[in-house]
């Protein structure tokens, strides 16, 4: 049976179409994909992340078994509330996930997992808490609901809301958390666009996504999340990376960190094996769309693409794609696409962030 969140019977009332998701009964869409898509690009919507796993951490050696975990450094967290991204590595430098981790005292820490890895992610650092912190607390949160609200108006209409949270809230930068006990505010999030992520006890979630459709922000399924964090070039586990690629050949090396003498999981593994491949934004040069799995043709040999789609924003097919090192920005290469070779361009990521083009083609 799928599993749902304490949102499902709302998306219903709402007129969502439900799908599955990774073992999640999930709006896919409310009616227009494309609609909901310029919603968030253009002023505010609001998704149900439920379905993703809060993980608490806590215990006077977390911050040491989370140097050890994590391949970017945990050491960047000084400041109470701030967040770090980085990957989970399996000892031969796979990508076992990525996920964010919120710094909020010495002694707690928290992390949210993708939904679809959330028990192998978890099994995997009970593991190696009990050989090496065996007295720290991992805690899944199953309790927790989470709702994401995004857009260039999306924290305006969360104060509108939720009277009272704005003097809280107003001062959080980028990337950085708050604490209300119970509820959990976070400016980060997955499309490219300023807001919250909003992580509340389950009971609690129907009444806040009421109140912010009062507030006229509209529900956004699947669908547009999706090409949302396309444009925005983020990477979707399962697709740009998973645990055979490594990190440095996802496009994530920035999220790993070779320099420090300090040693995590994963590490030697990168270091013996450095990478033969890149992750490279492409624009379509000609009607069609770009999918993920098909043959990327270039100069210098065949490469894959990761995610692809059609992008409302830029009005044209874009993708992430898997080439070898060494392509160059501006490149062409020929897509293989229902029997057809056809010249898509290669650029640098990400295609939009704040509702414009930002991609370069040099």
């Amino acid at each position: 049976m799928l599993k749902r969140t304490p949102l499902y019977q709302t998306h219903r009332d709402m007129g969502a179409k439900m799908v599955d998701f990774g073992g999640w009964e999930m709006p896919l869409h409310y009616g227009s994909q494309i609609e909901e898509h310029h919603q968030v690009r253009r002023d505010a919507g609001m998704f149900d992340v439920s379905h993703m796993r809060v993980v608490d951490v806590e215990g006077a050696e977390a911050r040491d078994f989370l140097r050890i975990l994590l391949a970017n450094n945990i050491d960047k967290l000084t400041l109470p509330g701030k967040a770090l991204y980085s990957c989970l590595l399996h000892e031969d430098g796979g990508v076992l996930d990525d996920l964010i981790v919120y710094f909020l005292s010495e002694d707690w820490f928290r992390i949210v997992i993708n939904a679809a890895t959330a028990e192998k992610d978890i099994a995997w650092m009970l593991k190696q808490r009990d050989t090496r912190a065996p007295a720290l607390k991992i805690t899944p949160r199953p309790d927790l609901a989470m709702i994401a609200v995004q857009g260039p108006n999306a924290r305006a209409k969360v104060w509108q809301a939720l009277p009272g949270s704005q003097t809280s809230t107003q001062a959080l930068v980028l990337f950085q958390a708050h604490v209300m006990p119970p509820w959990f505010f976070a400016r980060t999030g997955y499309t490219g666009e300023d807001g919250f992520e909003i992580m509340l006890p389950a009971p609690d979630a129907a009444a806040l996504w009421l109140a912010l459709a009062a507030a006229d922000v509209k529900p956004v399924g699947l669908g547009a999340r999706d090409t949302l964090r396309l444009e925005a070039g983020m990477s979707l586990y399962g697709q740009d990376m998973d645990e055979a690629t490594s990190p440095l050949e996802a496009g994530l090396a920035w999220t790993v960190d070779l320099q420090s003498p300090r040693d995590f999981i994963g590490k030697a593994a990168l270091l013996a094996n450095p990478p033969q491949r890149q992750l490279v934004g492409l624009l379509l040069e000609q009607g069609g769309v770009l999918r993920a799995h098909q043959v990327v043709h270039t100069a210098l040999g065949d490469g894959e693409i990761t995610s692809g789609s059609f992008s409302p924003t830029l009005n044209r097919s874009i993708a992430l794609a898997r080439v070898p090192l060494g392509i160059q920005t501006g490149a062409t290469t020929e897509v293989e696409i229902r029997g057809k070779r056809l010249q898509a361009k290669v650029v640098k990521y990400p295609f939009v962030r704040h509702g414009k083009p930002c991609y370069s083609e040099i």
